[in-house]
């Protein structure tokens, strides 16, 4: 039977039965979603069955909840699921729920793991689900049961925060037998009858699984399958742990103990991860998937002769929670992003041998740090600044192993790539033990570890070795242990000089200046300062804003800095003769609380490319174009009168959280501009003066993002591809298509290509 119905259950308390027709794809509007509301707190565990062969069966579905029931859904023929039993568990929680029917019946049978260690066993008579047994054993917290259909037999097993593994054999007891003088040990059994069939079952230990070190968070069967026109269920079982491990369990064929067929390790990482919170075969056995307690998923590959080894396979990654920040580099070749999940990450197109097809992935983690990242800034191709939730500033330069891996995966020759590779460069980073800098490792440093013959364990520090790195020549994207070990970028610097949490900075586009700016609620405190990227000292520090400064931008020309704040207005900085110590900037332009015509805090801005627009947008959901920022001035401090709004007010209906301008233009002239807003969605508008007066005409919608391309969420940053970067990476011709990358607070980063036909 094709599978076309998904059930899933969420914080948002409630379960959504997923409904796909046949005819589409699972993301189009083909599918069809069925809410089910009832459990009053988060849905932790859900189960559902088909009870019977038919196209149109009855669905019976169980689901637990944070608020200690277990909840009994039916749908009958083609009706509306409806819930038809609540099962109370008093001040206890259910952690799993697993539904089957009793061997040799079509009677459902749950079972309720849950905070007091026992295994509940409920059976359904006269239409309702009664506790039928209480299997005790476990010692912790149950955290997953699931059952399997083998033969005339049914099988559970369960697995708890005691780091064991239990199955357990549930079969039709025969008349009882006269009782043997001579009879050997025997299992203990527990018996249970069912009323309609006056069936007897009996339910024993099967097998106990002591090979977890830390607690065991999920463990299921390896997928049923028809062969000859039977359904087959394997013996193998999967389970992951806190332990960082996923191991495979089957019985052994001679004796059929239960043993550890396979364990799979995630490489020794840092203290920065927990272990793995679910697991689960392919529908052949041939892959494994796991994911981690820091959301990322690992996949593990069969190998074709030796069965017993299992390896690692490309896979999707990306944030866990809210994505701040994203810049694209000055070439266009990859993108950075800095998100609440404490990383940054480098994500590049993955050019694969003697294929067209190029995807996306995460090819390095330059930051793994203990603060939510906020905001970075590249300085010049292969260096970057970021700010997080701390008062300094880090500056970070890429080592030489990412430069060959990186020129590996995208397929671009390092010679192209203009960085030198010298002999001093670091090979790449690590963390020290309970540091948060990322400390540069040379090729010396890793042949200075000690010989396994010496007598090395005579201090806590040779038992915790400081340099786990590892130099791995790469030809496809990392897998998630190496992203977390061996891809971080040496620290070449902080920036000492804020008061509170960073929240911008910007780097001028010649690469010589940087502007950051931090939380403030004083004006002492919105300072902004420069820095210069020779010497790494402060510069100047400019002083205007009442509130935090919420973004910075420099003019393409790099002669004017822009800067938009909390207090509603927003300063224009422009840059005067060079002192002995580097340029100085002075304020030439601001709004006040007459003349600004934003009524809430401007998010965000950005230029046009020939400098004489800039555009702010507001979370009282306007848009406004400012200029002329290139007229000469008439008199000394003129350029105050000369910047106006130049455009109508854009209404986008809803707080606008970014901007962007393209730094190409329509074939007419037009300035093309993306609008993230609070609600997720993504517009793309044009615009040109067309006389003295503002007029609203010279706006011009093209293009709305629909639901599925949209963000969930807020929009974080918007940032147009520079058009210098090469056509190399897909088919398109780089003068007719856009690539516009976007962030949002829904984890996620994407990248649209925007056809400029379009417009």
């Amino acid at each position: 039977a094709t599978e076309t119905e998904l059930i899933s259950g969420g914080s948002d308390k409630q379960l959504i039965l997923w409904e796909w027709n046949g005819t589409g794809t699972w993301n189009n509007q083909l599918v069809k979603s069925v809410p089910l509301k009832g459990h009053t707190e988060a849905v932790c565990a859900v189960d559902a069955v088909y009870q019977s062969d038919e196209s149109d069966s009855p669905l019976l579905v169980a689901s637990a909840a944070s608020d200690s029931t277990v909840r009994i859904w039916s749908r009958q023929g083609g009706s509306e699921v409806k819930c038809i039993q609540i099962l109370q568990f008093g001040n206890g929680f259910v952690m799993d729920v697993s539904l089957s029917f009793l061997p040799g019946s079509n009677v459902p049978i749950l079972a309720c793991g849950g905070d007091d260690c026992k295994i509940n066993l409920f059976i359904q008579q006269d239409g309702q689900f009664q506790r039928t047994l209480i299997l005790p054993g476990h010692e912790d917290w149950i955290r997953s049961v699931e059952w399997a259909v083998c033969g005339e037999d049914l099988f559970l097993v369960s697995c708890a925060q005691d780091c064991l593994i239990r199955i357990w054999k549930v079969c039709t007891k025969l008349k009882q037998l006269p009782e043997n003088e001579n009879c050997s040990i025997r299992l203990k059994e527990n018996v249970f009858t069912v009323k309609d069939t006056l069936t007897t079952y009996a339910v024993t230990l099967e097998s106990v699984l002591a090979g977890h070190e830390n607690w065991v968070y999920a463990v299921h069967w390896q997928p049923s399958f028809f062969k000859d026109g039977s359904l087959q269920q394997p013996m193998r079982i999967l389970s992951a742990s806190m332990d960082k491990t996923v191991i495979i369990w089957a019985p052994d064929e001679q004796s059929g103990v239960w043993l550890e067929q396979a364990s799979v390790r995630v490489g020794e990482v840092g203290g920065n991860t927990l272990g793995f919170f679910d697991c689960q075969f392919s529908p052949d056995g041939s892959m494994i998937v796991a994911h981690a307690f820091h959301g990322a998923l690992h996949l593990w590959k069969q190998a074709v002769l030796n069965k017993k080894e299992w390896t690692p396979e490309v896979v999707i990654s990306g944030h866990f929670n809210s994505v701040e920040d994203v810049k694209w580099d000055p070439q266009g070749e990859f993108i950075i992003s800095v998100g609440s999940d404490q990383t940054t990450r480098l994500f590049a197109p993955w050019k694969r041998k003697h294929e067209t097809e190029v995807t996306w992935h995460e090819i390095a983690r330059p930051q793994i740090h203990g603060y939510d990242m906020r905001c970075l800034a590249m300085i010049g191709r292969f260096q970057f600044v970021s700010g997080a939730d701390e008062k300094v500033l880090r500056v970070f330069c890429a080592p030489k192993n990412f430069v060959q891996n990186f020129s590996n995966i995208t397929g671009i020759p390092i010679e192209k790539l203009h960085y030198h590779l010298s002999s001093d460069l670091p090979e790449g980073a690590v963390v020290p033990a309970l540091g948060l800098s990322n400390k540069a490792v040379f090729e010396g440093d890793m042949a200075l570890q000690p010989a396994e013959d010496e007598e090395t364990f005579n201090t806590i520090s040779n038992q915790y070795p400081e340099i786990n790195f590892q130099p791995l020549i790469l030809t496809e994207p990392p897998p998630e242990d190496h992203l977390l070990q061996n891809t971080l970028w040496p620290e070449i610097q902080k920036l000492y000089g804020h008061g509170y949490e960073i929240v911008c900075v910007a780097c001028n586009n010649s690469n010589t200046i940087i502007a950051s700016a931090c939380k403030a609620s004083k004006k002492e405190h919105a300072a902004i300062i420069l820095w210069s990227t020779t010497s790494w000292k402060k510069l100047q520090s400019l002083s205007f804003h009442n509130l935090t400064v919420t973004q910075l931008a420099f003019s393409p020309n790099d002669e004017l800095l822009l800067a938009v704040s909390r207090d509603r207005n927003w300063s224009l900085w422009k840059k005067q003769d060079s002192s002995e110590s580097g340029p100085v900037f002075s304020c030439c332009a601001y709004t006040n609380k007459t003349t600004a015509l934003h009524s809430r805090i401007i998010w965000s801005c950005d230029w046009t490319p020939d400098s004489k627009y800039f555009i702010t947008g507001s979370r009282d959901k306007k848009v406004i174009i400012w200029g002329q920022c290139d007229l000469p001035e008439t008199s000394e401090g003129n350029m105050l009168d000369l910047v106006k709004p130049c455009s109508t007010v854009l209404d986008a209906g809803d707080s606008v959280t970014a901007v962007s301008v393209s730094r190409v233009l329509t074939p007419s002239g037009r300035y093309i501009i993306a609008i993230g807003l609070e609600c997720g969605m993504i517009s793309l508008h044009t615009w040109k003066q067309s006389g003295q007066e503002a007029a609203s005409a010279d706006w011009d919608k093209c293009v709305e993002m629909d639901n599925s391309q949209s963000h969930a969420l807020a929009v974080k940053r918007l940032c147009w591809r520079p058009q210098e970067g090469r056509a190399g990476h897909d088919d398109r011709n780089s003068s007719e298509w856009l690539q516009l990358a976007s962030c949002g607070a829904d984890h996620c980063v994407k990248i649209f290509n925007v056809n400029r036909s379009a417009f």
